[in-house]
């Protein structure tokens, strides 16, 4: 079975430093340039888990974008990737401390995605996975939602970040993802999608279930992750970790869940192999196995 999953392809200049940062100075950091991207980091971890897998993306005609193709073809990714003549490859510069990350990004060719990327590659494909960042910028958005729409009760979608939601609005957001079946999401891109504030208690999965209108997987790091479809509510813990980035863990989380969804595993054994997969993230310095 194949899947298809949708969104950035990008470079990962990721920083992992261990003091806290020190604006207007210098702080010490182990810094590693790696693969990125929502999309390609899901597809990476899909492949190394054995799953047939087409990612639908856009690279620029430069080293980075070649560079970017090989690494994923070499994991094992069918890549329907256009190389945009004369475009630059995006990058992400990732600040990783504390158990935490903040992003830096430039998309680069990933804004040059449209429909007619994404529409040739779905037919046959038993789930469609669409990064929430193809939804958040305008010039992609046609793209996501043509997945989507395409895929419906096939298709899953990552929440992505909370900054953009917030930005796009929560609701916005749902419509233009509500025919999918599945929502991955962490506590603040839930409370984002309520329309809740920042400092809100942590939403409940049932809640967010039924108001996205399918099943929800809320991840919550180190104390685990929550599973519902708006009648039934399961909750599973971290797996094991000693954390050394965070980075591409809710993506290698997706991987986990949508592997063992298509072995026909139940929802709560797909959670515990998306916790095992995550925790193998987290043990390594950048989002790829």
């Amino acid at each position: 079975m194949t899947v298809v999953v949708v969104g950035d392809v990008v470079t990962d200049i990721v920083a992992v430093h261990g003091p806290p940062l020190a604006p207007g100075s210098d702080t010490d950091a182990r810094i590693t340039i790696t693969g990125g991207g929502s999309a390609a980091n899901t597809a990476a971890w899909l492949a190394h888990l054995g799953v047939d897998v087409t990612l639908v993306g856009v690279v620029g005609d430069d080293a980075a974008g070649e560079a970017r193709l090989a690494e994923l073809r070499s994991l094992g990714v069918r890549c329907a990737v256009r190389v945009a003549p004369g475009a630059t490859s995006g990058s992400i510069v990732v600040l990783s401390g504390g158990g935490d990350r903040t992003m830096l990004a430039d998309r680069g060719a990933n804004a040059l995605l449209t429909p007619a990327d994404v529409e040739p590659v779905l037919a046959g494909a038993a789930l469609v996975h669409v990064s929430g960042y193809t939804f958040f910028d305008p010039r992609t958005r046609a793209a996501g939602i043509a997945a989507v729409t395409a895929a419906g009760a096939t298709a899953s979608v990552d929440a992505a970040s909370a900054a953009p939601l917030r930005s796009v609005g929560g609701s916005t957001f749902l419509s233009w993802t509500g025919a999918a079946r599945v929502l991955f999401a962490n506590a603040d891109e839930a409370r984002a999608i309520l329309g809740s504030p920042p400092e809100a208690p942590d939403p409940g999965a049932s809640h967010v279930a039924t108001t996205f209108g399918g099943e929800v997987v809320l991840k919550h790091g180190a104390a685990g992750a929550i599973w519902s479809d708006g009648t039934r509510t399961l909750a599973v813990p971290p797996a094991p970790a000693e954390v050394a980035d965070p980075t591409g863990a809710g993506d290698a989380f997706a991987a986990g869940y949508l592997a063992a969804r298509l072995a026909g595993a139940d929802a709560e054994a797909a959670m515990r192999a998306g916790a095992l997969r995550g925790a193998e993230a987290v043990s390594r310095v950048g989002a790829r196995p």
